[in-house]
């Protein structure tokens, strides 16, 4: 009796670890972000950079992740990158231990390396994938730095301006009341303001607050972020940078996983599981079925809106010559080279503006606020 219990609890014992065949194009469980372990791209990107490196120089892969394991900063990253070290040493392939860390390595980075275990081509393929991380994570810093200026100097202004709301506009209502000056309108105004800020300003910065609980509360809708995504495309100045952007991000990574020897159904399954534009999303998604039902690639991609003539054209071209994963790239090439034009333009709009934004509203300050005086100083020299 006890060796049956035994038997039957044997067969029912798990086994060790996730099966190759569920890392692709499966969807891990949602967690909530705030528990969430994460880590910075660029630390990502020098992981997979160097252990491309000691892969080609010939290092076994377990020494190669132990001596990556060393140089990590003490942290939850450096205790992944060990786990995969032992998991690998005990037995399961690098795509396995990879995929028990899904918050680190996502399903593009398992694939390609499914990809290249299964050709005996994992360094070249760690070296496609580093070579992919470097110029997203380089079209990534040079939105961010394009962003970074306005918004900082947009922050500055409003606390300026809501100081000399606050405490300097109220010394020059007692010093016009002393005075006993018929002040303009455009200076009562001002006052008006600067009173309304003064007195309402736990008012403003709750009407802030509820705005914003009551954007994440509507985010939650799938109608409203779809809503949000075309908005985003359709911004005058900043939607092209981003469909640029989304468009070289597709072709890079389409092509990474095609040349990696992903199928296409399943490079594209990645791609739109992968894809935070709604929109697009579901152009990829159209993409795929059109696809699955032995159409070619190129007229759902035309039909979908999302990507231009161009590129459903180089797509056509690489498709019928067999070289579409090389096409892909010379796309992403060429978008890249145009989200740096567009970046380096948008930077060019926003500065103007920005100053003359800026020169408007300190402008109407200072005449608001001096109107009267000049009012009194003509009336002085009258009299006299």
């Amino acid at each position: 009796m006890p060796e049956k219990l035994q038997r039957k609890g044997a067969a029912q014992k798990p086994e060790k670890g996730p099966e190759p065949a569920t890392l692709v194009g499966t969807v891990a469980p949602a967690r909530k972000r705030w528990r969430k372990p994460s880590v910075k791209s660029k630390v990502l990107v020098q992981f997979t950079t160097q252990l491309a490196t000691l892969q080609n120089a010939g290092l076994p892969i377990v020494r190669c992740l132990r001596i990556l394991a060393t140089q990590q900063r003490e942290g939850p990253f450096r205790d992944a990158v060990t786990a995969v070290a032992d998991d690998v040493e005990g037995g399961d392939s690098l795509s396995v231990a990879f995929g028990k860390h899904p918050h680190y390595f996502d399903h593009l980075y398992l694939n390609m390396v499914k990809a290249g275990e299964a050709g005996g081509i994992l360094d070249q393929i760690l070296e496609r994938l580093a070579s992919f991380a470097e110029k997203a994570e380089a079209i990534r810093g040079k939105i961010k730095g394009a962003l970074t200026y306005p918004v900082v100097v947009i922050c500055f202004a409003v606390l300026i301006v809501a100081l000399v709301m606050v405490f300097i506009v109220p010394k020059f209502e007692e010093v016009f009341k002393q005075m006993n000056v018929t002040m303009p309108p455009l200076t009562l105004v001002l006052l008006g303001v600067a009173r309304f800020i003064k007195d309402w300003w736990w008012a403003i910065a709750l009407s802030f607050g509820l705005l914003y609980v009551l954007y994440r509360v509507l985010q939650r809708g799938y109608a409203f972020r779809r809503l949000m995504h075309r908005l985003q495309l359709r911004i005058p100045v900043s939607g092209p940078l981003i469909k640029k952007t989304i468009v070289a991000r597709f072709a890079r990574t389409f092509g990474t996983l095609l040349g990696a020897g992903v199928p296409i159904l399943e490079a594209l399954a990645i791609i739109r599981d992968a894809t935070t534009n709604l929109v697009v999303g579901e152009a990829l998604e159209s993409v795929h079925k059109n696809i699955k039902q032995g159409e070619t690639i190129t007229r759902p991609m035309q039909e979908s809106g999302v990507f231009d003539d161009i590129v459903v054209n180089m797509v056509d071209v690489g498709e019928q010559s067999g070289n579409l994963d090389r096409m892909l790239m010379k796309v992403a090439d060429a978008y890249e080279r145009e989200v740096d034009d567009a970046v380096s333009t948008l930077f060019k709009v926003i500065e103007p503006i920005l100053i003359i934004g800026l020169a408007g509203v300190v402008g109407t300050i200072v005449l608001a606020l001096f109107l009267p005086i000049l009012k009194v100083m003509d009336t002085m020299s009258q009299g006299r």
